[in-house]
């Protein structure tokens, strides 16, 4: 609130309206957290039938075509493009004979497939696989789940009906308490391609445990959130997996408690 004050006082009317609006759509992190558990106390939750509950209606939108793009919930008139995932995408389709199975962990309804539906319908054999919570899964079979897209409970659930060659990991692996154990996981498959996206990562030599809170715009929640250090992270795919890519994310990276950050993905082929 101050902040926007301070605007107002300083800046024309139509820039300070602009700039304004732009704090209210930007995800604010705070805190330097000991363990998960600290974070979560000082993070006020979220109503997840109402998070869902939007989700659904917005990404009901885009398949219908009343709506060109959805993401968070929010929606867009027009597609955010994540090309360089995109081409770990097509890398992969390419070696497969045109083919591409995608194991999308934590896709929520579907946003990562729908944005990439229309760019990859060359693909002679297209199949999408979201592992998602409970509420999630089970929302997306009675309303989305339907020819390339399916929804699934667990990774091992996911294994038993598809042969993926591509797990992607989109804006997930930070909101979880033991991200490391489901990289752990994902990398004993042998999966040949893994493409981490919309990640928060620093140069510092250990993860900053902080607390995200999202825009009231959007929907009011704060929660733990994690932000990797890039260099404990790639320990975990050593011996199994090479880096083919690195990229920076259009989201905004951020400064928390003297630490920077910065949204990050990569591209990492089996060994």
């Amino acid at each position: 609130m101050q902040t926007r004050k301070i605007i107002k006082r300083w800046l024309p009317p139509a820039f300070a309206e602009f700039v304004g609006t732009f704090l209210k759509r930007t995800n604010c992190y705070a805190g330097d957290f000991s363990d998960w558990a600290a974070a979560s106390e000082q993070a006020s939750g979220y109503d997840a039938a109402l998070i869902l509950e939007k989700v659904k209606q917005a990404v009901l939108q885009v398949k219908s075509g009343s709506a060109v793009y959805e993401r968070d919930s929010v929606l867009f008139d027009h597609v955010e493009h994540s090309y360089p995932a995109l081409a770990g995408m097509l890398r992969a389709t390419v070696e497969c004979g045109n083919r591409l199975s995608v194991l999308d962990f934590g896709g929520s309804l579907g946003s990562s497939y729908f944005q990439c539906r229309e760019f990859l319908s060359v693909v002679d054999d297209l199949q999408w696989g979201i592992v998602e919570q409970e509420n999630f899964v089970a929302c997306g079979r009675q309303n989305l789940e339907a020819g390339q897209l399916r929804f699934f409970y667990t990774i091992k659930e996911c294994l038993q009906h598809m042969t993926p060659n591509v797990v992607l990991l989109s804006s997930v692996l930070q909101y979880i308490e033991s991200p490391l154990a489901v990289l752990e996981e994902l990398v004993a498959q042998g999966i040949p391609y893994i493409i981490v996206d919309r990640t928060p990562f620093s140069d510092a030599p250990a993860d900053r445990i902080t607390v995200q809170h999202v825009p009231p715009s959007i929907y009011p929640a704060s929660y733990p959130c994690r932000i990797f250090s890039m260099q404990r992270f790639l320990e975990v795919f050593q011996g199994h997996y090479h880096e083919v890519s690195r990229f920076d994310c259009n989201d905004a990276g951020a400064t928390v408690n003297g630490l920077e950050f910065s949204f990050r993905g990569m591209i990492l082929g089996k060994d």
